[in-house]
Parts: C-alpha cells; structure tokens; sequence
C-alpha cells in the first residue's frame, strides 16, 4: 500500500516562515480594525453537525463539504463556512445580548474543491457578522468597514454592488423549475453568455426574459441604473434597484466611487443572501478576496429571525498578495544571536532575556565556537552578535 506521509492532501499546503509571518500580520490588522469598530471575537468550533450547514438553507452542496461522523454515528462537517456556526451561536449562547451584536472571527474554513483546479480547499478567514440591525445604517457601517479592512492592505482592490434579491425578483415571474433557474443563476454568476442564451432562447419572449439576457452585461457606473430600470418587472424589483442606487451614491459620498462597480448580475450561490451583496477583488488575486451581504431570514432556521449583514475576507490570499507585491518584510526578524562561551550559558539566557524585555528579538546561539556563531548569523540575516563571557562583546555584521 502506498503511503502518503510525504505529501499534504489535495487542496492544502504547509505555510513557511515569511509565509506565516505574513498571515499573521494581516490578521493582526484586520482585527485592529474590527475592534476600533466595535466587534467582538469569537471562535467556532472546526467541526459541526451537519444539520448547521443543511443545504436548503446554506446553499452549500453537500459534495462540498468535508464529512465525518461522531463515536454515536451522527454526522459531522468541517467548518465549510462561518457565517452559519455564528448564527447558530447567536440563537443559543448570546440570544439574550441587547441587539445589534457586533462579532468577528479568524478561522479556516474547508471545502472540497474539484481536483485540478488550483484551488485551496483550506483558506483562513476573517470578517464580521453584525446581528439584529437591519437597513441603510448597517448596510453602510458593514460596506465601510469592509473598504476599510481592504484599503489597509491592498489599496488597488474594486469593489462589485448587487443585490442578491433582484435576480430572484425576476425569476419568479419565469415559468421554470428550481433546478432550471439554479442553471439561469450558473450562467449569469459566470457570465457565460453562450449557455444563458441557449437556455432563454427555449422560453416564450417576455420582459423577464429579456431581463435576464441583459443581467449578466448590467455591471460598471452609476449608468448601470439607468440601463436597468426599463427591465424591473414588478415594484419589488423597482424597489431594489432604487435602494441599491442609493446606497451606491452615499458611498460616493463617502469618496468610494473610484473604488466601486455595480454589477447586477452578482448572484452568488449562498441561498441565504436577501439584500445587498457585494465582493471585492484586487490584480494580485484571481479569485474573491471579500465577499459578504445581507442575510434576513437565515436566523429564523435557528429559531430566532433577525435582520443581520456580514462578509469575510480571504486572509491567505491578501498575505500572498502583500508577499508578492514586496510590502511584508522576508528578511530574519531576529535582531541579536546571542553566543555563550564555554561556562557562560546561564549567564547568557539572563543577558538574553534582559535584551528582550528592551524589546529586542533574541536567538540563542547554538553554535560550538565564535567562528561558526558568525557564519550562522551571517547566513540566517541577523545584523548582531553578542558574546558573553567575563565581558560582553558586540559584532556587528556586514
């Protein structure tokens, strides 16, 4: 049989050094942020019953997630997503917190990718769930903060405005099963033009109809509403798009309009979205850095309803991106390597622990002679070495 502990599951990879430095620091910040706001961090469990995540409601695909079951045979899930294991701890632990309630997490979430893809199946995230308000107020707070959290570490980023009930307005009023409408929403999110038309093109000519041939192009400026208020088909479309355009011009208010896209034709899998929807995305990354939106009804399936907005942020894919870009620190954060003559070893961990309490970064040496001491240093980037005899003596290196 062949063995595979020489290699990570499909999907994963082993983080090193300034790889791990670099996740750590953009955690650090975006926590920053969400704490000078007002959120609170909490950690949900990496593993949940599966009724947490149950497809009808989360819009996960069973075939995503990871499965496993407990020693009494009820089945298990890795956490595939963050925002329903929050839910579910607001309708138990913290149901009784005067409302809104302000959460933030910093935890991976695993799904299985198709093989081939290119995808990681474990991505750290963080973000924010704000529970029990509803409105323009929060939508904003929540759009604000996300733009925040992105202009801290990849300025260059473009953020994509929808509205999660303006498809489903529409394709109420076409005549088609779920499993058709789930393929309408396929093409659009992907903006496949082709399968789209040959889709619509087997249904009677109608204004929906029409409606959805023109969602997937319905993206750009503030001319996007334009174009989209001759193909509202009922006042609950109308209504949407007239919210949707507001939010967007108090944004630009807000001296964001460089930064943003209205896109009609953002239609995101996760059933739970009711309102606005937005993600974010920067030329460093292929793929979604941010995604988030307003989910109203998904508390209810946890038994208390509230009005909540979210989003999360791929953590890993911003850490790659300031790596790429140049602007974390490779270098050895080590300032001083700390070297023991023969008999001096205590005295240098207590020398070495007073360099650290100024706040300097210490390695102690381990490293048989001077000589090979200030190789290593050498080799390994650190700009100092200190040794401790009788005396304390100071190299600085070149």
């Amino acid at each position: 049989m062949k063995k595979y502990n020489k290699v990570t599951p499909e999907g994963t990879k082993d983080l090193l050094f300034e790889e791990c430095s670099a996740r750590k620091e953009v955690e650090q910040l975006l926590s920053g942020v969400f704490e000078s706001r007002g959120f609170h961090g909490v950690v949900t469990p990496g593993f949940e019953f599966y009724d947490v995540f149950d497809p009808a409601v989360s819009g996960i695909a069973p075939e995503i997630m990871y499965k496993m079951t407990d020693h009494k045979g009820r089945l298990i899930v890795i956490r595939p997503d963050s925002t329903m294991p929050i839910a579910r701890l607001m309708a138990t632990r913290l149901q009784n917190l005067p409302k809104p309630v302000r959460l933030y997490y910093t935890q991976t979430v695993c799904r299985n990718h198709p093989s081939l893809t290119g995808r990681s199946d474990e991505v750290m995230q963080t973000g924010v769930e704000l529970l029990g308000a509803a409105g323009r107020r929060a939508d904003l707070e929540t759009v604000v903060t996300a733009v925040e959290c992105l202009s801290k570490c990849l300025p260059d980023f473009r953020l994509e405005l929808g509205h999660a009930g303006f498809f489903r307005a529409i394709a109420s009023e076409l005549p088609i099963s779920a499993d058709l409408r789930e393929d309408i929403r396929l093409s659009i999110e992907s903006k496949n033009y082709a399968a789209l038309n040959t889709i619509l093109d087997g249904l009677e000519p109608s204004l929906p109809v029409a409606a959805m041939r023109r969602l997937p192009r319905l993206f750009g400026g503030e001319n996007v509403f334009e174009q989209a208020a001759p193909l509202c088909t009922n006042s609950q479309s109308e209504e949407m798009l007239s919210y949707l355009h507001d939010l967007y011009k108090a944004l630009t208010e807000l001296g964001l309009g460089d930064k943003l896209i209205v896109d009609l034709g953002l239609v995101q899998r996760n059933d739970y979205y009711t309102g606005i929807v937005f993600s974010a995305y920067t030329e460093a990354c292929g793929e979604a850095i941010l995604r988030g939106g307003r989910y109203d009804n998904l508390l209810a399936g946890f038994d208390m309803p509230m009005p909540a907005i979210g989003f999360s942020i791929n953590v890993d894919a911003i850490a790659e991106g300031l790596l790429s870009a140049g602007k974390l620190h490779k270098k050895n954060s080590i300032d001083v390597l700390v070297h023991a003559e023969p008999g001096c070893e205590v005295r240098a961990m207590l020398y070495a622990a007073e360099l650290v309490e100024q706040g300097l970064k210490c390695e102690n040496s381990l490293c048989d002679d001077r000589p090979a001491a200030l190789a290593y240093a050498r080799q390994q980037g650190i700009a100092r070495v200190d040794f401790v005899g009788r005396q304390i003596e100071k190299a600085e290196m070149k």
